[in-house]
């Protein structure tokens, strides 16, 4: 895919963060946007933003944790649009687990696997089977992340484990839309940059649950990273932050190779090799954290 123009992307997760920046990155190739968020007053901001710049962009309300609710994004996409070239499937939330694994309720898992892990499915579900039929030249994005898609941070079990499936979740579509001569592209993107530093997407800032998903212990809504900077700048050692349309470049540049691991080199090598290394030696699962 190396022409964008009147190209049409649906992103989720666009209200902010990374998702935002994929809509302003496919805007300015000339392509048309529908971004989705599970929040109104976000989604609205993040739509206006877009138009403001001139993209050709509209917003969508949608609870990706719910198949009818991307279906129903799918429908209005095409509604709007006429067409549909690239499905983002970037939704994602900080879980609030509180405490050590065995000390995390269930509801922490569930509510986490059912945006990172089930907003995959169901946007999976939503959308190839209409690629299938009406565009053979589509793309599905999985976002996914260093932590769980290549070793995983322990001190974030939700979040690692819920990223490794979103890898092997987009390896399974990727050898099965091959088994059966189908030229959709899947890819999965590992979010950091060709600048070194933190990614402020906003995702470690929880918000309170949806019914269903309740937690027994108060869910903290503080930002944790937003605290981690100001300690560090206190301390003199200020954050170094990774612009958010570096991630939305390697997407971008990822689509026009038709890659499937949409990730910077020279970022996580060291990492990939160290967990296959630690694999082959039968040795005990240690591993740098990445950049």
């Amino acid at each position: 895919m190396n022409d964008f123009t009147d190209r049409v992307a649906v992103i989720t997760g666009g209200g902010g963060g990374i998702g935002k920046a994929m809509g302003a990155a496919f805007a300015r190739e000339g392509g048309k946007v529908v971004l989705s968020d599970v929040h109104q007053p976000s989604l609205d901001a993040a739509v206006e933003e877009l138009r403001a710049g001139g993209a050709d962009a509209v917003g969508v309300l949608t609870d990706v944790s719910k198949l009818e609710s991307v279906e129903a994004l799918r429908d209005a996409t095409v509604d709007r649009f006429g067409r549909i070239d690239v499905v983002c499937n970037n939704a994602g939330v900080a879980s609030g687990a509180h405490g050590r694994l065995w000390e995390h309720e269930i509801n922490d898992w569930r509510y986490a696997m059912s945006v990172h892990v089930y907003g995959v499915i169901n946007g999976i579900n939503a959308f190839v089977p209409w690629l299938l039929e009406h565009n053979d030249d589509g793309h599905i994005v999985n976002t996914s992340s260093h932590n769980g898609g290549f070793a995983p941070v322990h001190a974030a079990p939700t979040y690692a484990t819920c990223k490794a499936a979103v890898v092997t979740i987009s390896e399974c579509l990727f050898g099965q839309l091959r088994e059966i001569g189908s030229n959709i592209g899947v890819s999965v993107l590992f979010p950091s940059g060709r600048t070194e530093g933190i990614l402020n997407t906003g995702i470690w800032t929880p918000r309170e649950r949806p019914p269903g998903y309740e937690s027994d212990a108060p869910i903290d809504t503080t930002s944790k990273m937003q605290m981690w900077i100001d300690m560090k700048k206190q301390a003199g050692d200020p954050v170094q932050f990774t612009p958010l349309s570096e991630v939305a470049d390697t997407m971008i540049d990822g689509l026009r190779a038709n890659r499937f691991w949409m990730v910077e080199e020279g970022r996580f090598e060291d990492l990939v090799q160290a967990r296959a290394d630690v694999i082959l030696r039968r040795a005990d699962p240690q591993y740098p954290i990445g950049a």
